[in-house]
C-alpha cells in the first residue's frame, strides 16, 4: 500500500515537473521574441487586459519568472530522485518477501 502511495507521488511530481518545463519553454520563447524585437514597447496580458510596457521591463519580469521556474524544476527533480530511490528500495524488499 505504501509502495502504491509512493508511485502516485512520483506520478504527481512528474506531471508537475512536465508542466513547469512547458512553462519554462514558453518563457524562453517569449524572451527570444523580445530579444529579436526592435520595438521599444510590447504588450503583456495582465488578468483580462493587455498593457503596453517597455520591452526591458517585460523581459526582466520574464527572466525573474524563468529563474523561479528553474528553481522549482530543480526541486521537483530532487524530489523525483528521492521517491525513485525509495521505490527501488521498497521494490527490493517486496521481492525478498515474495521469495
Amino acid at each position: 500500500m505504501q509502495f502504491q502511495q509512493y508511485q502516485q507521488q512520483l506520478q504527481s511530481v512528474l506531471i508537475q515537473k512536465e508542466t513547469l518545463q512547458m512553462q519554462l519553454m514558453e518563457m524562453n520563447k517569449a524572451v527570444e521574441e523580445l530579444d529579436s524585437s526592435k520595438n521599444e514597447k510590447a504588450y503583456k496580458i495582465t488578468g483580462q487586459i493587455m498593457v503596453s510596457k517597455p520591452v526591458e521591463d517585460i523581459k526582466k519580469e520574464l527572466l525573474e519568472t524563468k529563474e523561479a521556474l528553474e528553481i522549482r524544476i530543480q526541486s521537483m527533480e530532487k524530489t523525483e530522485e528521492k521517491i525513485t530511490l525509495k521505490l527501488k528500495e521498497m521494490e527490493s524488499e517486496l521481492r525478498k518477501l515474495m521469495k
